[in-house]
């Protein structure tokens, strides 16, 4: 068997929280490792053009973790590829276990493995993903000015974004799976004041459809009429859950109901020695801003909790 690979802080992904608390934590001189299932920098990887994060008015997905990365390493943090299966508390140490069959031991292990859209599993989501097809409103409402934009989805987050894309598109359809949104009643109250917005309810979307290069609308089917419709669009926004991405850590009573890690405002879990940041924490808001923040409150954390324990 490979022998136990010992670090003082291991980092559960490599997205732009878990970098940033590598580079603050190698930074204190700790010896730190980030793993992760995929390319460091997650879905950045995935993003073509980023114009919300500060300092660049637009930049690269790729680049920017490219960039990151280069800040992470530069005071001796490692990468490793791994996905991670097993996450155990041995005592005051952590044992982290990947489907590589390596082991990782340290005292503290930040997860930051974020979460992943709740994903529609129609025909032509994934083909037009990054092209009219989105997640987020922030992130890509602005390619979308005076177009016409359906938003699939009833509750808080589909009509907060809808009505934020109302600034931008000409018109913004809101595709409702039941006979009534489950948003609260403030922003249900906003929405049937905004002039932009319409609604169509008891509809399923059952595929996104499109040309050779973008979308151009959604396939529907009525399930209270039984009716199969047509919607044409510029661009489909999908909003119907966020999973997050906690499956080996199950077992540590730190996950609430939906499966989110629950932290304090410091980024501790109820567990010693185990933080969590960015998208897999309950959080308002999900973004790469916000992930950096809680990154670098994490990597001062981790030191001081190492320093408190020697």
């Amino acid at each position: 068997m490979a022998a136990e690979k010992k670090y003082d802080v291991i980092i559960i992904g490599a997205g732009p929280g878990g970098m940033t608390t590598a580079l603050y934590a190698s930074r204190a001189n700790l010896k730190v490792v980030m793993l992760d299932r995929g390319a460091y920098g997650g879905n950045l990887n995935n993003t073509a053009s980023i114009v919300n994060y500060t300092g660049f008015k637009d930049v690269q997905g790729p680049e920017l973790a490219e960039k990151m990365y280069q800040g992470a390493t530069q005071f001796g943090a490692e990468y490793a590829y791994g996905t991670v299966t097993k996450l155990a508390v041995e005592g005051p140490l952590k044992k982290v276990t990947t489907d590589m069959g390596d082991t990782f031991v340290a005292p503290v292990v930040v997860i930051a493995t974020g979460s992943d859209h709740r994903k529609l599993g129609v025909p032509g989501e994934e083909e037009f993903s990054g092209r009219g097809v989105s997640y987020c409103a922030v992130c890509d409402g602005a390619f979308f000015k005076n177009r016409h934009l359906i938003v699939v989805g009833g509750g808080d987050s589909a009509i907060e974004e809808g009505l934020y894309l109302t600034q931008l598109a000409s018109k913004v359809t809101v595709v409702v799976r039941r006979g009534e949104l489950r948003a609260q009643p403030m922003l249900q109250d906003e929405a049937a004041q905004n002039e932009k917005m319409e609604f169509v309810y008891n509809t399923n979307v059952t595929a996104v459809v499109g040309d050779d290069i973008k979308v151009t609308g959604v396939k529907t089917h009525n399930n209270k009429t039984g009716e199969d419709g047509e919607i044409a669009a510029d661009g489909v926004f999908i909003y119907v859950g966020n999973v997050p991405m906690t499956k080996p850590f199950t077992e540590l009573g730190i996950l609430d109901d939906q499966g989110w890690v629950k932290t304090d405002n410091v980024m501790k879990t109820k567990v010693p020695g185990i933080f969590a940041i960015g998208d897999v924490r309950e959080t308002p808001l999900r973004q790469i801003a916000t992930a950096v923040g809680d990154g670098a409150i994490a990597g001062q954390q981790v030191y001081q909790y190492l320093k408190s324990h020697n």
